[in-house]
């Protein structure tokens, strides 16, 4: 019995997700632990992993640019994540920093 289109592309997006460096057994359990979850603890981890991110990107340009201040890693930050057309928006008379 063949699966519904949407289960079928699903599993495959999930697939593709994976990290190369986990194997297949680690990331279906880890799966497995996220479905457990009650919606607000997934949000909460989400917005926790975000955050991570964020940080660690920071550092990444800190590191990359020690001349910057906190308000031109902020700037170099925004310019990362959303690119630098929405950076130059949001301060349009300082030129957009290099991540």
């Amino acid at each position: 019995m063949r699966q519904p289109c949407k289960v079928r592309s699903a599993r495959l997006l999930i697939a593709a997700m994976r990290a190369q460096d986990t194997s297949p057994a680690a990331h279906d359990l880890q799966m497995r632990l996220y479905r457990a979850m009650t919606a607000s603890a997934r949000g909460a981890l989400a917005l926790r992993m975000s955050d991570d991110v964020r940080r660690v990107a920071a550092e990444g340009i800190r590191r990359r640019h020690p001349e910057y201040s906190e308000h031109e890693v902020r700037r170099a930050l925004l310019a990362l994540l959303y690119g630098a057309d929405a950076a130059a928006k949001v301060w349009p008379r300082l030129p957009v920093l290099r991540p």
